[in-house]
């Protein structure tokens, strides 16, 4: 420690007491689990092979010894058990420090194919939840339908890295089917598609794809373009009061396919939003429904790191 209390980081640091990554900075080594300690440290202070050891290591303690990840690595589901969303994650986690391959990667995919369902995708949610804690906005049921909001985000991280298991044949028909078969969806089933079609192999097709959910997004009005007039956008049905959707949101970086569907002007109100969503704490909030103090106060950090890698991305100034 320092001699004024302050950590080495904190003493060090090249932002100004006031910029965004300095006020995030505190937020995080005040409230963070070491995850997102360790990814905070990876992404905006160290950035080397070090960090990024240090980030898979505070990542192994959510998996399990079926090759699934648990633990409440996604707040919103409490338990040991594995489960999809959680491996999902840990997936992006993974990606996000250049880690995704290797055997750990053959494991994930040995468990994604234990819990699939008979068309070889990914539930939401598996049985084996039942019993342990969870949101009430992702029920537990005995037979869980195949969901894209589980399978886009993996079968297209996974074709990011040049991932080849068996397993992604049929996920990838899945995800294709439902993708290009979309009349009317929801905020978080159009990220998962576009998570899906950013790593999708084959690109004119992956395209084509995303040019048609773009005018959907926008006939539905799914996104917020005017942040100022956000009370004016419906909320999708099951969503909580307030639950809107953005540009960034669906575009979290200028490479992204559903970048094209928003002008620059919209792109930037966007991120101007974004930027003044910071908290005086030095996070950011979620917009979803709350539904118990431990779980918001775990998933603040999580989008707090995302915000800034978001506003990163576009060129956005944050210290």
């Amino acid at each position: 420690m320092a001699e004024n209390g302050a950590s080495p980081h904190a003493a060090s640091s090249p932002s100004s007491p006031s910029s965004p990554l300095r006020r995030a900075e505190q937020f995080v080594w005040l409230t963070a689990r070491v995850l997102e300690q360790r990814r905070f440290a990876y992404h905006f202070l160290d950035g080397d092979a070090g960090s990024a050891d240090a980030v898979e290591t505070a990542l192994a303690a959510y998996g399990n010894e079926d090759g699934g990840y648990g633990h409440a690595l996604e707040p919103d589901l409490r338990g040991p058990v594995s489960q999809p969303l959680h491996t999902g994650h840990a997936l992006r986690v993974l990606d996000s420090i250049q880690r995704c391959g290797g055997m750990r990667v053959e494991r994930v995919c040995r468990y994604l194919t234990a819990v699939s369902t008979p068309d070889g995708a990914l539930p939401v949610i598996h049985p084996s939840q039942r019993g342990y804690p969870s949101a009430p906005f992702v029920p537990v049921v005995d037979d869980p339908p195949s969901e894209l909001l589980a399978t886009g985000p993996v079968v297209g991280l996974l074709h990011r890295n040049e991932v080849w298991h068996a397993w992604l044949f049929r996920a990838t028909d899945f995800c294709w089917r439902t993708v290009e078969s979309l009349e009317k969806s929801h905020p978080y089933e159009i990220q998962a598609a576009v998570a899906f079609l950013d790593g999708a192999p084959d690109r004119p097709r992956a395209e084509a794809a995303a040019d048609r959910l773009g005018r959907l997004v926008r006939e539905q009005r799914l996104a917020v373009l005017d942040p100022e007039r956000a009370d004016a956008n419906p909320v999708s049905p099951g969503y909580g009061p307030g639950e809107h959707h953005f540009a960034y949101d669906f575009a979290k970086a200028p490479e992204s396919l559903a970048r094209a569907w928003f002008t620059d002007d919209e792109v930037a109100r966007s991120l101007d939003f974004l930027t003044n969503e910071q908290q005086e704490d030095g996070g950011w909030p979620i917009r979803w429904r709350q539904w118990a103090p431990g779980t918001a106060l775990e998933c603040r950090p999580i989008i707090t790191v995302e915000s800034l890698r978001t506003l990163r991305a576009y060129g956005r100034s944050i210290g």
